[in-house]
């Protein structure tokens, strides 16, 4: 079987299943943010030792995957988030290193590896979950038999953003091919294809929101804000994509793992989300409106 016949072929098979985890919410999306989360921790720690860091690999790849859960609890009213839960991680992490590495086992890179691995990946995709229960989404639609939550829809606009993106940078890239983008961080990408991406993106933005987001969940924005929000998701995307070639680029790797047929690693997949999620929450708070009735 070619590269491309396992990557389309695991597209087909996983895209559905995340589709409906996304548009369920609840424990099942949040279990699935935790795996991805902990799995995506590990790949980056795994990146890291080769780059001869020595993360708390095992803790911190718990830690990430337990966020999304924290998450999940904080929406349902089990706990509060409080600034001494993260103290408490970190007095944990500087504890570890005393005991178990001193000096010789780079204390101070151990933690910091660890502490970015968890927030790189943990913390930045339970915006996804945070997303899905935005303060907007509040009802939903019928297709069919099927009810669909508002907050699904809602959630599904800068997943949907993030592969408009990087379809519209890799085929407007190959057409016209020019100047490189950053070709000491990814050499494959060019300044067309980047402005590609972008011009898809605000293309599908104006699709989605018309067509999905106004009667799912009596939502839209206002021309202005389609173009902004189109182009912002587009470059948080772009500048996704990049940090984590560079993150490869240091210690030689061409994917984080193997663990994707065709595809890589989880951390392949989902690096331009773990930027996309974030910016794409503070937009929706700001540019969504009541569509006029």
């Amino acid at each position: 079987m070619s590269e491309l016949t396992r990557r389309v072929a695991f597209g087909v098979i996983a895209a559905p299943i995340v589709i409906a985890i996304v548009l369920a919410g609840g424990a099942a999306l949040a279990g699935l943010l935790a795996v991805a989360s902990a799995i995506a921790a590990w790949e980056f720690f795994r990146l890291a030792r080769a780059a001869g860091h020595t993360p708390f690999g095992d803790l911190g790849a718990a830690l990430a995957g337990l966020l999304p859960l924290a998450v999940h609890a904080r929406y349902l009213g089990l706990v509060q988030p409080r600034l001494v839960y993260l103290a408490i991680v970190v007095l944990l992490l500087l504890t570890l290193a005393i005991w178990m590495r001193g000096t010789a086992g780079k204390p101070i890179g151990a933690v910091a590896t660890t502490l970015m691995g968890v927030v790189y990946t943990g913390a930045l995709l339970s915006f996804a979950y945070a997303i899905r229960y935005h303060d907007y989404a509040i009802g939903g639609m019928t297709v069919g038999p099927v009810p669909i939550a508002a907050g699904g829809v809602l959630l599904g606009l800068p997943i949907i953003l993030t592969w408009a993106t990087d379809s519209g940078a890799y085929f407007v890239g190959r057409a016209v091919g020019g100047r490189k983008l950053i070709p000491a961080v990814s050499p494959g990408k060019t300044v067309a294809g980047a402005v590609g991406g972008v011009v898809v993106s605000i293309v599908v933005t104006w699709l989605y929101v018309t067509f999905l987001l106004r009667p799912a969940a009596q939502l839209t924005m206002t021309p202005l804000a389609l173009i902004a929000f189109g182009a912002l998701i587009s470059v948080a995307a772009q500048v996704g994509d990049l940090v984590e070639s560079l993150l490869k680029r240091e210690v030689g790797a061409k994917d984080s793992s193997t663990l994707l047929p065709g595809h890589g690693g989880v951390l392949d997949r989902l690096d331009s989300l773990f930027f996309v999620l974030p910016v794409a929450h503070l937009l929706l708070g700001w540019m969504l409106i009541p569509a006029p009735r």
